[in-house]
């Protein structure tokens, strides 16, 4: 059995997770705070949204549809503790590993041709990789940088790529089911109430109708209409990062196969050596078979390989 210790770099004041002499680095806390008000705002409806939709429907859906004990309502409440723990789990796996030039000390490698894809960074005063680019909200380069992430208030790269696909691919899952839960809850089980003219038009402006009439049916509504707009939000972003998964790339080389190697290491890229064990935690160590700095385009690589 894999053991995991954890050690302070203190070159760096990061802390790592020591998986048999391979670290994966976490960052400080003092970089994982919001920087700046979108991220603030994002990071809050989050955190605020999934404990409430959680309890609403672990304390009140769950047990008027199943009742308590139940072999459904078993099912369906041990479901919800696992993707309740992996939404989590992700997201501040997500957060906390650092995927920065910061990780490491960069060393251009002495090879004329790849130290030619090297690129300077005027901000970061640094010489970086290729495919690592400068976020100007985090204020650093990040190694295979794709996006930065409203949500978790870091930018998605090469070490935390994994956390953020199962962060929204379970957020897609338990917003849905908790959607079809909600609906029966609201709609058919407390029909004499929900549809009501009154309560139909409230139903496009919520949060209007809870601060006009403030009750617990309305803060259901919301509740309800807010799991619809996870399930949506974290749908769309699966579809839009499809296709870069799909071919190796980031989201700055969307139409590029310069690192396309067929789905199956696509994937090992992102989910790593023990890809079929990721789903259950973040906790499942699974190595990358890349370091995320010295990367060359499949054509050069295939050539130098023949």
């Amino acid at each position: 059995m894999n053991q995991m210790n954890l050690v302070i770099d203190s070159s760096s004041c990061h802390l790592g997770a020591k998986y048999n002499g391979n670290t994966m680095i976490l960052r400080s806390w003092d970089r994982v705070r919001p920087r700046c008000l979108a991220d603030l705002s994002c990071l809050l409806l989050l955190v605020v949204f999934v404990p409430v939709a959680y309890v609403f429907h672990m304390t009140l859906v769950l047990p008027e549809l199943f009742g308590v004990g139940g072999f459904w309502y078993t099912v369906i409440w041990v479901a919800a503790q696992f993707i309740i723990f992996n939404i989590t789990a992700n997201m501040l796996a997500c957060m906390l590993v650092d995927t920065t030039i910061r990780m490491e000390l960069l060393k251009p490698p002495l090879d004329p041709d790849l130290r030619a894809r090297w690129h300077m960074c005027n901000e970061c005063q640094a010489l970086v990789p290729p495919r690592s680019w400068h976020c100007e909200v985090c204020g650093v380069c990040v190694l295979k940088r794709d996006h930065h992430c409203r949500f978790t208030c870091c930018c998605i790269g090469h070490h935390n790529y994994r956390y953020f696909i199962y962060f929204l691919l379970y957020l897609m899952i338990g917003s849905f089911v908790a959607s079809i839960l909600g609906g029966i809850y609201l709609w058919k089980v407390h029909f004499d109430f929900y549809w009501r003219p009154f309560t139909l038009i409230t139903v496009f402006a919520p949060a209007v109708s809870l601060a006009l009439s403030p009750c617990w049916e309305s803060f259901y509504l919301l509740t309800y209409l807010l799991t619809w707009l996870a399930f949506a939000i974290s749908s769309l972003l699966l579809v839009y990062h499809w296709p870069i998964f799909q071919l190796g790339s980031v989201a700055k080389e969307r139409r590029s196969r310069n690192y396309d190697r067929g789905l199956r290491a696509n994937m090992e890229m992102i989910f790593g050596k023990r890809m079929h064990l990721t789903w259950l935690s973040p906790f499942v160590r699974s190595e990358l078979p890349h370091d995320g700095i010295n990367w060359e385009p499949v054509a050069t690589h295939l050539t130098k390989e023949d």
